[in-house]
């Protein structure tokens, strides 16, 4: 073979360089690819695994979570915390729950409903007050103790007064059997201000008690009455809860508060006690069983992991997107 039709090379056994270059680019895109699959790879069977993982939780026994699986007789407790109002720990839906819950149950040696809260709504309070006295007529050999811990003020007070008895702390605040609506005026302001309030309402009484407006006699007076009539039927509602334990007296339903050794002696309250007390030396089951509804496992598993979740994604994303 001449010099002319041997193939020319890089050296002795050597590839040229375009080939060592089409080589390293197939073998850097193989590589890519073997990563991007990977990382597409793990994703997925996450993304499996955290299906998995919410349907477990999903079709587990609510039970699980709240406490109410136990063996033998127990104290069933629920728990009033904090403002009672709609959509709130301790409106009415979220509390009566519970206690229908601990009542059904039957290992329930007795129901602890603890209270801590300033009041609210005398329509939750009431609703909660009507359906404690409608479970214990229906199962009457389950009773129910309200214990008080910090406060029991206004609407907690209602809520307790439909229990078997109340028990408090010697230092606990309980009272304040009374109804108030309050507000602000800001019509001297508004005149220092030159400023001209212009409402327009159909009605002569819609926008009673504005507070840019001054006030109208007759609308304090009409408001006056509606605060009266939910006052009396607090005291009604006390008056049949606590029946003759109550002492009487000009400042009971005045809106006043107490110790929890003052409503003692004032019949408010029946003795001094804490919910193991009561649990161990009254209804006699030592172990608490806690019967208070909780938000939803997966809801509260979500809440927590569903913005680590998306921002990972999303690096993921990227860090994937770089690799184009």
């Amino acid at each position: 073979m001449t010099d002319e039709q041997k193939t020319p090379s890089a050296g002795d056994g050597e590839p040229r360089s375009w080939e060592r270059e089409t080589l390293n680019k197939v073998l850097f895109a193989t590589l890519q690819e073997q990563r991007r699959t990977r990382r597409w790879g793990i994703f997925f069977k996450l993304l499996f695994f955290v299906y998995l993982l919410s349907l477990l939780l999903i079709y587990l026994p609510e039970d699980l979570f709240s406490g109410s699986i136990a063996l033998g007789k127990h104290t069933a407790l629920v728990e009033v915390e904090g403002v009672i109002a709609d959509n709130s720990n301790a409106s009415a839906d979220h509390v009566i729950t519970g206690l229908r819950a601990a009542f059904k149950d039957t290992n329930t040696a007795g129901i602890i409903l603890r209270i801590n809260s300033p009041g609210g709504s005398p329509v939750q309070a009431g609703y909660i007050n009507d359906e404690i006295v409608r479970l214990r007529a229906k199962y009457p050999k389950v009773p129910l103790y309200a214990v008080i811990t910090d406060v029991c003020a206004s609407g907690g007070y209602y809520v307790a007064a439909a229990a078997d008895k109340i028990y408090a702390d010697k230092a606990s605040i309980v009272g304040s059997i009374g109804v108030l609506m309050d507000g602000f005026g800001f019509v001297g302001t508004m005149e220092k201000l030159g400023v001209e309030r212009r409402l327009l309402a159909a009605g002569d009484h819609k926008g009673f008690l504005d507070p840019f407006s001054p006030v109208k006699t007759e609308d304090v007076a009409h408001v006056e009455g509606m605060l009266k009539d939910i006052h009396r039927q607090f005291i009604a509602t006390v008056k049949k809860g606590r029946g003759t334990r109550l002492k009487e007296s000009d400042t009971l339903y005045s809106g006043l508060v107490w110790t929890g050794e003052q409503s003692v002696e004032m019949g408010l309250v029946d003795a001094l006690g804490s919910s193991s007390y009561v649990a161990r030396e009254v209804i006699g089951a030592e172990n608490i069983v806690n019967f208070t509804p909780r938000t939803n496992y997966f809801d509260r598993f979500a809440e927590r992991t569903g913005l680590a979740l998306g921002k990972a994604v999303l690096s993921s994303a990227s860090a994937w997107g770089g690799l184009k």
